[in-house]
Parts: C-alpha cells; structure tokens; sequence
C-alpha cells in the first residue's frame, strides 16, 4: 500500500511558478511510476506529465512542454511538478498517482491514463489570477 500527499499548491500570478510535490509513504517510491494529473472546475480530470519508477523517462500533455518539469528524489520518496510560465487555465486541483512501474514496461501510454494507476493523493489546489 501507498500513500501519496501532494503539497505546494497555492495562488499565483500569471507568469509565475510554483512547486508542487508528491511525497509518497510505504513502499520504496522507485518501484513507481508516478502521474499528475489535474482536473479544472467543470472538466473532467486530465493529464499532467508523469516519470518512471527510475526517473529515466517523462511525459506531458502538450499544453505544459515547455513549462513543467517534472522530477524525482528517490532517496526522498517524493516526486516534483515544477511549474514555470503558469497561465490561468492551468487553474486546477492536482493529482499525484503512482502504479507499480512495471507495468507501465513496453506500455507509455498507460503514463497519461487515469485507469492504470492505483493510488491517488487528495489533491492540492493551483489557483492563477491574471
């Protein structure tokens, strides 16, 4: 079992950056792939980006490339959304998620569904004001 919380959200300007970071408790957080994933009032919830279990590989929607980064401290067990040049329809709570990283192996495009990841955080609020 793992338990994830997210953290770092908060108000910012359009332009600025936040932090966010999904720290993970329970197994070594390198047996993971970790997601975010986001959802906007009245939309359903999307992908972020997301990293393997090594850190070796990402992957982001389109509309953050550029953007966010997204990182890895396994020693740490937390997993890092950095994101830069925020605009305000990246307002949205955000979701950490994180399934064994074997089975993404051979699969990337499990990383950007909702459906093959088995533990979620409770999310935390980004809010971007013009």
């Amino acid at each position: 079992q793992v338990q994830l919380v997210e953290s770092g959200g908060g108000l910012v300007q359009a332009g600025g950056s936040l932090r966010l970071a999904c720290a993970a408790s329970g197994r070594s957080s390198s047996t993971y792939a970790v997601g975010w994933f986001r959802q906007a009032p009245g939309k359903e919830r999307e992908f972020v980006a997301a990293i393997s279990g090594n850190g070796g590989s990402t992957y982001y929607t389109d509309s953050v490339k550029g953007r966010f980064t997204i990182s890895r401290d396994n020693a740490k067990n937390t997993v890092y959304l950095q994101m830069n040049s925020l605009k305000r329809e990246d307002t949205a709570d955000y979701y950490c998620a994180a399934a064994l990283a074997a089975k993404f192996y051979s699969r990337t495009y499990y990383y950007s569904r909702e459906r093959y990841y088995d533990y979620w955080g409770q999310g935390t609020q980004v809010t971007v004001s013009s």
